[in-house]
């Protein structure tokens, strides 16, 4: 589905990508970021969230905390990362990326309170008093004071399943006063996840329960006589939907697969952003009318119902349809050491020969590598730094 808009959209990159992998210099298994096309849709991301007066925060995960992605996104002007979890965070810093928010969809593990405090997070999210004593006591013990978030739920909000968590929105004014009365913390604002959804039925993002639990919680709150709380609504963001969260009070925002072209809404209308990640793999053998390629990162994320997958298969450096095939990948039930592409389609494959997919990424939940490639917009591209999904340096020569 994403290979469409790939193929519209940005078929050098994917020239480029093949040209390389055919010299050797991108690896199978690997997904591929067009570092270009990410600082320049940071950019244009970070502009509008500041014409509407929200701060942004870069989500990682999706790219498997890229060092390459990092730093093109703070070229981009984005300076500071969400985490989803410490090894996020960790891997952010070491990229050379501030810490804005730590703690939401991952708590922290009591006893990385230390080293999350050591990281100096603008914000750290609490599901609960427990939590927020240990970030608290953490941030004593290094010397400052930490404002925290409360995730915030209530009856009827939605949660994708094992997300669920948070403290009871009507109870908020209560919260916030029991984490400023904690030494080491002050009570800093609101969130929830997922703020926004697709739906595919309407092909349009629209906002779930938990927009609403939000606004009720911040009337609360300033009812309570509380200015400049934060709010934070993360979910299917894109630059598109920005008007939509201020609208609703939203003082932050979390691109994720926004900063490469991947939101459900990049896969049906072309938006401001360009698709700029594809999963890149290599055919390794042919057995009974099927042309074998490497997997490790055949990951398709659900976002979508299934549909019919296909890829680009080539030796040589082409973006037309006619070098398109039909693959099947195994189910999420096994493990996927291959994918099987259809030799109808493409007669002529050899072993060696590059397959390209339009994957909507999630690199840290594979073994796949992530590769970040430069010069795509000049016409001059080099592969850059191989690492794994933690974001660390992959030896493969």
């Amino acid at each position: 589905m994403f290979l469409d808009v790939l193929l519209r959209r940005n078929p050098a990159f994917i020239e480029a990508v093949i040209e390389l992998h055919q010299q050797g210099r991108i690896p199978a298994n690997s997904y591929v970021l067009d570092l270009d096309a990410i600082e320049s849709n940071a950019s244009l991301f970070r502009k509008e969230a500041e014409r509407l007066g929200m701060a942004t925060f870069a989500m990682t995960k999706q790219v498997g905390r890229h060092s390459g992605f990092c730093q093109a996104v703070m070229r981009g002007g984005i300076r500071q990362a969400v985490a989803v979890d410490m090894q996020c965070a960790i891997a952010c810093e070491r990229a050379g990326m501030e810490i804005g928010h730590l703690g939401h969809l991952v708590q922290v593990p009591r006893h990385e309170a230390g080293k999350a405090a050591g990281l100096r997070p603008e914000y750290w999210t609490v599901f609960s008093e427990g939590k927020a004593g240990e970030a608290a006591a953490a941030a004593s013990r290094a010397g400052h004071e930490q404002k925290l978030m409360a995730r915030i739920q209530s009856e009827g909000d939605i949660f994708y399943f094992g997300h669920e968590g948070g403290f009871a929105a009507d109870a908020i004014v209560a919260t916030a006063d029991a984490i400023d009365a904690t030494a080491g913390a002050v009570f800093a604002g609101i969130t929830t996840f997922p703020a926004l959804l697709f739906d595919p039925d309407t092909g349009q993002v629209a906002p779930t329960p938990n927009l609403a639990t939000l606004s009720a919680a911040a009337d609360a709150l300033r009812s309570a006589g509380r200015d400049g709380i934060e709010i934070n609504a993360p979910g299917t963001t894109s630059s598109a939907v920005l008007g939509a969260l201020a609208d609703a009070g939203a003082t932050q925002c979390e691109p994720g697969n926004g900063l490469h072209g991947t939101t459900p809404l990049h896969a049906v209308k072309d938006l401001p952003e360009v698709p700029a990640v594809l999963y890149l793999s290599e055919v390794s053998h042919l057995h009974h009318g099927r042309a074998f390629c490497f997997g490790g990162g055949l990951y398709i994320d659900p976002v979508f119902p299934d549909y019919d997958l296909q890829a680009i298969v080539s030796r040589e450096s082409t973006s037309t349809r006619t070098a398109l095939a039909r693959v099947e990948i195994p189910p999420p039930s096994a493990i996927d050491y291959y994918g099987l592409i259809d030799q109808s389609d493409c007669p002529r494959v050899r072993e060696g020969d590059s397959v390209v997919f339009g994957f909507r990424g999630q690199a840290f939940v594979t073994r796949a590598n992530v590769v970040g490639v430069s010069g795509v917009s000049t016409g001059r591209p080099e592969a850059g730094a191989v690492e794994n999904g933690f974001g660390d340096p992959v030896a493969w020569h």
